[in-house]
C-alpha cells in the first residue's frame, strides 16, 4: 500500500473512537484531511469538531462540520491528531505543519489523544525529525544558541523565502541533531525559555492510542 492509502486507512480507523453526539476534536496535516474526509461521512451524529489550525477550520466547513471555538467548549472526550514521530511510550514530535501550538491547546482539553500514522513515524527515540518549536520572533537567535548548547543545530522555517508565520503570528525554529532520551523532562525545560511558546515535544500530553497503518492493515498500540 502507498503512505497515502495507510493515511486513508488510519483516518477511517478512527472514526470508532468519535463518540456519537459530542463534539470532535481535530488535529492538522495530511493524515487528518483524510480523517476530515472520512469524518464526513458521520457529520450528521456529531455536534462538530473544535479545529487546531485555519486549515484543518477550512476543511472541516467545506464537509458541512461545524467548528466551535475551543473557548467554547469546556472538555471533548477525544482529539484525533498525526505524529511527526511517535515512541513506544506514546510521546510525539509534532508541528511539521507548524500548527503544534493550537494543537497542544486542544490536546490539553481532550481527554483523549488518538494518533493517526503510518508505521514510518514510529521510532525508538525521538529526534530524527528535526524538533520544531514556536517561538516569539525576538527570542530567535537566543532560543537557536540555547539548542546549540544542547547539540542542536537550529534554523528559522522559511516560506517564500521569509520567515514561516503561524497561525499566531510567530515564528518556528527547527532544531536537528537532537536525541530526546526524557521526553518528559525535555518539554518541561525547553517550555520554561523565555520566548518559547511551545515546544513541539508532546510528552504531558502524550497519545493514549496510536492507530498505525503498516502493510498488514491498522495495527492499535495503546499506551
Amino acid at each position: 500500500m502507498t503512505q497515502d492509502e495507510l493515511k486513508a486507512l488510519v483516518g477511517q480507523a478512527a472514526l470508532k473512537y468519535v463518540v456519537p453526539g459530542e463534539i470532535v476534536g481535530v488535529g492538522t496535516g495530511s493524515t487528518v484531511n483524510k480523517f476530515i474526509d472520512a469524518l464526513a461521512t458521520m457529520k450528521d451524529q456529531i455536534k462538530g469538531a473544535v479545529s487546531s489550525s485555519e486549515a484543518s477550520t477550512l476543511r472541516l466547513k467545506a464537509m458541512g462540520i461545524p467548528v466551535f471555538d475551543s473557548n467554547e467548549v469546556e472538555r471533548l472526550s477525544v482529539y484525533i491528531d498525526g505524529a511527526d514521530e511517535i515512541d513506544p511510550q506514546g510521546h510525539m514530535v509534532k508541528g511539521g505543519g507548524a500548527a503544534l501550538t493550537r494543537e497542544k491547546i486542544v490536546a490539553a482539553q481532550s481527554q483523549q489523544f488518538v494518533c493517526i500514522a503510518d508505521e514510518s513515524k514510529l521510532v525508538n527515540v525521538l529526534g530524527a525529525f528535526p524538533l520544531p518549536v514556536e517561538v516569539i520572533p525576538m527570542a530567535t537567535a537566543r532560543v537557536m544558541r540555547q539548542f546549540a548548547a544542547m547539540g542542536g543545530s537550529a534554523v528559522v522555517r522559511q516560506k517564500d523565502g521569509q520567515p514561516l508565520v503561524t497561525d499566531n503570528g510567530q515564528h518556528i525554529v527547527d532544531v536537528k541533531g537532537l536525541k530526546i532520551t526524557d521526553p518528559v523532562a525535555f518539554e518541561t525545560e525547553v517550555s520554561q525559555w523565555p520566548g518559547v511558546v511551545t515546544v513541539g515535544v508532546f510528552a504531558h500530553q502524550k497519545a493514549q492510542v496510536c492507530l498505525l497503518g503498516t502493510s498488514e492493515g491498522v495495527k492499535t498500540l495503546n499506551f
